[in-house]
């Protein structure tokens, strides 16, 4: 959305990406099991989510859909973070 600046530069698409990629380095470090393995994929699906939500939220057409886009990615964000907390405490 062009009319929503910031005079701070956050490149949340590069920081975005990143973190995907790191979601998918702890997975690899997990042990290989059931329980792991049903968790690591919602740990993938949301991880790239976030992103995808983030980029969706720059291209949209109005401040309201931005917002809403914003709010699912930092939804997605939050389970991601229970699911961390969740699979860490197994590792």
């Amino acid at each position: 959305m062009a009319e929503i600046q910031n005079s701070k530069h956050y490149d949340l698409e590069k920081r975005t990406f990143e973190f995907a990629k790191a979601v998918r380095i702890f997975i690899k470090k997990l042990q290989k099991n059931i329980s792991n393995f049903e968790d690591a994929k919602q740990l993938v699906r949301s991880s790239g989510s976030v992103g995808a939500n983030y980029i969706e939220a720059n291209e949209s057409l109005s401040k309201k859909d931005f917002m809403m886009r914003i709010m699912i990615s930092r939804k997605r964000s939050c389970r991601i973070n229970d699911d961390f907390q969740r699979n860490y405490e197994k590792s």
